[in-house]
């Protein structure tokens, strides 16, 4: 490693170093209150500043030399036959991806150092900024897919942060779920895509994945860009993963900024530019990759003009031009994107610091609903509804990710304390006493159906009501009170290793050893 690469890696790690800083202050109790606001900021405004000072100077040097390309700093480590590298690719996607990160990231922390004053989480704020600051850049200038997977994580960690800043509000949390758990499945594409890099390729660095002769016929290229697809529509709210951007706004208003407006939300189309090579092989998925930024171009923006506030104007402006951007790409004009790209995230960072001033001008006449949108009923309840994305995400995602965790945390409660000897929450006492207590089991109890609507409701009602006689005339009654004893202690057990199915713990293990079978 020469010394202007390692001055270039120092450079890229201290936003992360800050964040270090304000973190270990923040744990310690040593940096707390108003008294510590000036040095949190200097350390956050300082580490990011010259992080975009570096970024600068290797402009100026791709202009003056040329673009440095691809330059392996070290080794990361090294398994059998498989070598990952910390290397950089310097060209022009990246430089100007990397140049807005810098500024965008400064600029934010700068219109914060005023906006956040005397807040509780002050220095908590400057602390994941920093740190989704230094995210924003290693997925910019990354040499290869895993240092761009974490630099993915470390943007989707603070914007989960950041979501739920306001922690004690029900709301904020739920939100930040939401963002989390969608976000989780693209990244589970990234997992996929560089699965496929080792096992097609054997490396993960970007330019051999780019040469077209490199890749074998198995496994095939399209399923290498499907996954890095599916990663790039979540991480930038396209369909259909359009739900999660909107509750995102939950944050204050700078990290709404640079996360929604700016930076991280075009963060997806900035992979799709830079694996224009590989694109330019699965024409099939470029059609796609056409289709659905023109779906949620033409969708967003008709939510867009039912609005009512202005940051949700604005976030879902955002979302049609993003994918204006993915139409773009999906078109075969990537500079035309990057263009695109580079000017939108400008602008709309300029248009969200400035959202608390349009919130204070919130007395002027809202503007009227377009006479296209007003005459159809149908589609105005379509867009009124945000095309019914949140719901649809609600029932296939987030809530299937709660009821596990709910699960595995009654797992832990009723069979893992048991085992270890602790007692349990009262909560869970209350609710497994109906279990412990069989006389309230073989209580006489007044069971109703629910009636069901419609030709396919009655139906479903009509065999429900003659299976409930069933089990109440012909398989409860005849055998006594001997098989409901059999049922509910067979039950009691059923339902406690159902359980194990969802403690935070259990689901992180879970979600390790999917990981570990898809790769």
């Amino acid at each position: 490693m020469t010394w202007r690469d390692g001055s270039l890696l120092l450079l890229l790690m201290l936003p992360w170093l800050a964040a270090l800083w304000i973190g270990a202050g923040l744990l310690t109790g040593r940096r707390q209150g108003e008294a510590w606001e000036r040095s949190t900021a200097r350390i956050a405004l300082w580490a990011v500043g010259l992080s975009w000072v570096g970024v600068l100077g290797v402009d100026v040097w791709a202009w003056w030399v040329g673009m440095p390309g691809h330059r392996v700093l070290a080794t990361w480590f090294e398994s059998g036959s498989v070598t990952v590298t910390i290397s950089l690719l310097l060209d022009a996607p990246a430089l100007v991806m990397a140049t807005l990160a810098g500024a965008g990231s400064w600029v934010t922390l700068r219109f914060s150092v005023d906006y956040m004053h005397r807040e509780a989480g002050f220095h908590r704020f400057f602390a994941v900024l920093c740190l989704f600051a230094g995210g924003m850049l290693w997925i910019a200038v990354a040499g290869n897919v895993l240092l761009t997977f974490v630099g993915w994580e470390v943007a989707g960690l603070s914007s989960y942060l950041l979501i739920s800043y306001a922690r004690e509000r029900a709301v904020a949390a739920e939100n930040a779920t939401r963002a989390f758990v969608t976000n989780r499945f693209g990244d589970a594409g990234l997992l996929f895509s560089m699965a496929m890099a080792l096992t097609g390729v054997g490396t993960l660095e970007w330019p051999p994945l780019f040469q077209s002769l490199a890749l074998p016929r198995n496994p095939p290229v399209p399923l290498l860009v499907l996954g890095l697809m599916i990663a790039a529509l979540a991480k930038s709210a396209q369909v259909p993963f359009f739900a999660w951007i909107s509750r995102a706004l939950e944050g204050p208003t700078p990290s709404s900024a640079v996360f929604y407006g700016a930076l991280m939300a075009h963060a997806g189309a900035f992979l799709m530019i830079r694996i224009e090579p590989l694109l330019w092989r699965t024409p099939f998925l470029m059609g796609l990759l056409l289709l659905f930024g023109l779906l949620t171009a033409v969708l967003a923006a008709a939510i867009a003009r039912v609005q009512t506030d202005v940051k949700s104007a604005l976030i879902f402006s955002t979302q049609a031009q993003l994918g204006l951007i993915f139409f773009e790409c999906g078109a075969g004009q990537f500079e035309l994107a990057l263009w695109h790209l580079s000017a939108h995230a400008s602008w709309r960072l300029y248009q969200f610091l400035l959202a608390p001033s349009y919130l204070h001008l919130g007395g002027m006449a809202m503007r009227p609903v377009p006479g296209w949108l007003a005459r159809s009923h149908t589609l105005y309840d379509l867009v009124l509804h945000r095309g019914w994305f949140d719901a649809v995400t609600d029932a296939l995602m987030t809530r299937p990710t709660l009821a596990l965790a709910r699960d595995a945390r009654l797992f832990e409660e009723v069979v893992v304390n048991r085992v270890a000897g602790r007692p349990m929450r009262e909560s869970v006492l209350a609710s497994r006493a109906e279990w412990d207590d069989p006389e309230a089991l073989l209580a006489p109890q007044v069971a109703t159906v629910t009636q069901g609507r419609g030709l396919f409701g009655r139906l479903l009602e009509g065999v429900a009501r003659y299976l409930h006689w069933f089990e109440e005339r012909l398989v409860l009654n005849s055998s006594g009170d001997g098989l409901l004893k059999a049922v509910a202690f067979l039950g009691d057990y059923l339902e406690r290793i159902e359980a194990s199915l969802g403690q935070p713990r259990y689901l992180i293990l879970l979600i390790v050893l999917t990981f570990l079978v898809i790769l």
